[in-house]
């Protein structure tokens, strides 16, 4: 059967070892990703030949229109998404099963770049694309990511490519007597989330309740890294960075009130840049950001480190609609 039977803990094992051992493994495609949405409801398709899986979507349910729901594969599915009929055969398996829990779509956004061709092929097999012809904000996802790439390259090479600017913040951190540590442990989870709560209230912005970060810890344990940065006794600043497939994610950051002209963020980068390089990885991802403005500070600090390639932009959200009134509710919120 493509549909993936949760209860029978063979089968969830087969499926998460594709996931893991794929060339087109992510994070949110892991089975692990269900457990920190756990609000969502999950639902795990495959294709095999010759008894090997050879594509996979992981896709969590919620209701998003009423008791309709959006069924979305996360940066997914584990599979070449410029192979159109491949991905299109995946779909189709997943559909009567979406079907069934009242999915008004079958969502995904893959992590490849975008491309007019690419973009004509899927809408020809009936798609709904949303890139370029959406306001940035949107999409679920930011169709920017800056992301630096690490092939091929040594960390002095890399703190070279770097903008002026950001190796003079790194180097005046390490002057300036700022050391950092990692760990995997909750204790250290629990002194990021104080950050992270402090400075979101400085800027004004929600943020996530601990258990979250908690669940995201327990899922991806072996893979997971809490960076910290302290100064004279002081945690000044802190980071999660997820290590998985073929990148390390830094997902979330937070930094103290006080000594921020210590510069500790840009030397938690370039730590957790050396880990990535480390293991091999090919890409180091900064995540994503809605607008390529100089004026905003997250673009800023994070274009200092990719520069000059600056950014990825990917082909944005393809969506196979499954009620036509459900989705146009949703899209036009």
């Amino acid at each position: 059967m493509p549909i993936v039977d949760i209860t029978n803990e063979a089968e969830m094992s087969r499926y998460e070892r594709f996931l893991r051992t794929s060339p087109f493994a992510t994070t949110t495609q892991d089975t692990g990703w269900s457990e920190v949405k756990n609000n969502w409801i999950p639902l795990y398709v495959y294709l095999e030949e010759a008894g090997e899986i050879i594509a996979a979507m992981s896709v969590l349910m919620v209701n998003a229109v009423g008791e309709q729901k959006l069924a979305y594969c996360c940066k997914g599915p584990v599979c070449d998404p410029k192979d159109t009929a491949l991905v299109d055969r995946l779909i189709q398996e997943a559909e009567a099963a979406a079907r069934d829990h009242q999915a008004f779509v079958l969502r995904m956004d893959p992590e490849t770049a975008y491309d007019k061709e690419l973009h004509k092929q899927y809408a020809e097999l009936g798609y709904v694309l949303r890139n370029r012809n959406v306001s940035s904000k949107d999409t679920t996802q930011p169709r920017y990511n800056m992301v630096l790439d690490l092939k091929g390259k040594t960390e002095s090479e890399l703190l070279e490519g770097f903008h002026s600017k950001t190796r003079y913040n790194i180097r005046l951190s390490e002057r300036k007597g700022v050391t950092t540590r990692f760990s995997s442990e909750s204790a250290d989870l629990e002194l990021f989330h104080q950050l992270y709560v402090v400075m979101s209230n400085r800027h004004g912005i929600s943020y996530r309740p601990y258990p979250y970060f908690a669940r995201m810890l327990e899922a991806y344990r072996d893979y997971t890294r809490i960076y910290l940065a302290e100064h004279e006794g002081d945690t000044i600043a802190a980071a999660v960075a997820i290590s998985y497939g073929d990148k390390t994610w830094y997902i979330y950051g937070a930094s103290a009130n006080e000594k921020r002209n210590l510069m500790a963020p840009h030397l938690l980068q370039w730590e957790m840049i050396k880990w990535a390089v480390e293991q091999g990885k090919a890409r180091y991802d900064f995540g994503g950001v809605f607008k390529l403005d100089q004026s905003d500070g997250l673009y800023r600090f994070k274009e200092g480190f990719c520069h000059p390639d600056r950014y990825t932009e990917y082909i944005g959200e393809i969506d196979r609609v499954l009620n036509e009134e459900a989705y146009r509710t949703f899209t036009s919120k």
